[in-house]
């Protein structure tokens, strides 16, 4: 079958998301991932493709190479998965630290991505608690209910309060749950699903893998902590930082997510 205008030989399903379509197939006679959706929006597979370029730094998290790209799909190379280990947990968590050190220098990025199937406005901001406010919450108020959404207009309004000390725009993943880290059978845990990176706070990556859990946690975080100290009172901000994550499962699922997302918002407006 083609993809991204290539072709791609014996082409299996796989798992690799709930969105696309994913493939294992080969590439010129080397394995290759593919990622196909025949609704895809207009530059959804591009923005992932820009995403891995902005976080390929030296020392960063490895990240597949992309093989071609185009309206239908994505290709990438294949990465053979493995297993969580401590030492794989531990150079991770170094390694996302080099990443997020190596600042782009602006909130935001050049082009707009996507968390899901849903759009994400990276417009540039002067600061983080303005682009984070503006960007990341205020696009989801019109679809929530009214008892949910009062107290996150709110803690828009008020969100300079509660943002913590000024920190460097940081290269950060934008979507760091488990799912998007491939602990590979090279012992190394490799970075996937790039369409969410822009500039943005680093501790939005670390509350985005503790929202739902992720193997070997403390050992990431606590390498993380040793390559690049967080700043006092960061464990309390993860809530903070957990809130884009939820009104995005919260306009797409509904549920306990509203309720979630209306609990967490009323909890930080009490530390204002």
């Amino acid at each position: 079958m083609r993809v991204a205008g290539v072709q791609i030989d014996g082409a299996v399903a796989v798992g690799g998301g709930d969105i696309c379509s994913a493939l294992r197939g080969t590439l010129d006679g080397a394995a290759a991932f593919a990622k196909t959706r025949a609704d895809a929006p207009a530059e959804f597979f591009a923005a992932e493709a820009r995403g891995r370029d902005l976080l390929d730094v030296d020392g960063g998290p490895p990240l597949p190479r992309v093989l071609a790209v185009g309206d239908d799909g994505l290709v990438l190379e294949w990465v053979d998965p493995g297993r969580a280990g401590v030492a794989a947990a531990q150079e991770f968590g170094r390694a996302l630290a080099r990443m997020h050190h190596a600042s782009p220098g602006a909130f935001g990025a050049e082009r707009d991505g996507f968390i899901g199937s849903l759009p994400l406005d990276n417009t540039a901001a002067p600061d983080w608690p303005t682009f984070y406010a503006e960007r990341r919450l205020t696009p989801y108020l019109p679809s929530l209910p009214a008892d949910v959404r009062r107290p996150v207009e709110r803690l828009c309004q008020g969100l300079h309060e509660v943002a913590g000390p000024p920190e460097a725009p940081a290269r950060i993943h934008g979507d760091l749950w488990s799912g998007n880290v491939l602990w590979a059978a090279d012992g190394r845990a490799w970075l996937v699903d790039t369409a969410s990176a822009h500039g943005g706070h680093r501790e939005t990556d670390l509350a985005m893998l503790m929202l739902f859990g992720a193997p070997c946690l403390d050992e990431i975080l606590t390498a993380y902590d040793d390559e690049w100290p967080l700043a006092a009172g960061w464990r309390e901000r993860v809530p903070l930082h957990q809130m884009h994550p939820l009104l995005v499962h919260a306009v797409m699922f509904g549920g306990g997510y509203l309720h979630r997302a209306a609990h967490v918002a009323e909890q930080l407006l009490r530390l204002a």
